[in-house]
């Protein structure tokens, strides 16, 4: 069985992550999204309501697990015995990024490939800073963002209110 990781913070998870997603469950046998928590950075969402939302959004996809990580992905991915990891590309400057991280983990584990996939036309713009800027700034996230997003995030800015 080929097992890959698609990893992110997701926070949150947007129409770009799912488009990815998809694709990565038609390639593989078994992929987990391994979802970081980076105490480095400061999140929106916890890591448990992160996990929460890429759950109810990957219900149809039987061959998606969603797996919370802390510490080196390559650690990660070698305990999970996955063969590569899943990274979107949206633009140049992402390319760069993303052959630099692969090659660092190539360095940590030697038998973990880095599959490259390139963000579709109609997602190729969608990041989660995004998605929460248009939000907060009152705009319609309807083509950005699952709607249990938009409902998450109306929930956390009422709770911000109301505190």
């Amino acid at each position: 069985m080929k097992t890959v990781i698609f990893p992110g913070t997701f926070d949150p998870v947007t129409h770009g992550h799912l488009d990815l997603l998809q694709r990565a469950a038609c390639i593989a046998d078994k992929v987990i999204v391994g979802v970081a928590l980076n105490e480095s950075k400061k999140t929106l969402f916890n890591i448990e309501e992160r996990c929460a939302l890429l759950r109810q959004v990957t219900t149809s996809l039987s061959n998606v697990e969603i797996e919370p990580f802390s510490g080196l992905l390559a650690d990660f991915a070698k305990d999970k015995k996955a063969i590569a990891l899943i990274r979107g590309i949206r633009c140049g400057a992402d390319v760069e990024y993303e052959i630099q991280l692969s090659q660092l983990n190539k360095i940590l584990n030697p038998q973990l490939e880095t599959i490259l996939l390139v963000a579709n036309n109609r997602s190729s713009f969608i990041s989660s800073t995004v998605v929460k800027e248009v939000f907060k700034h009152g705009g319609d996230i309807t083509q950005l963002a699952p709607f249990v997003v938009q409902e998450a995030l109306f929930k956390k800015n009422k709770d911000k209110e109301s505190t």
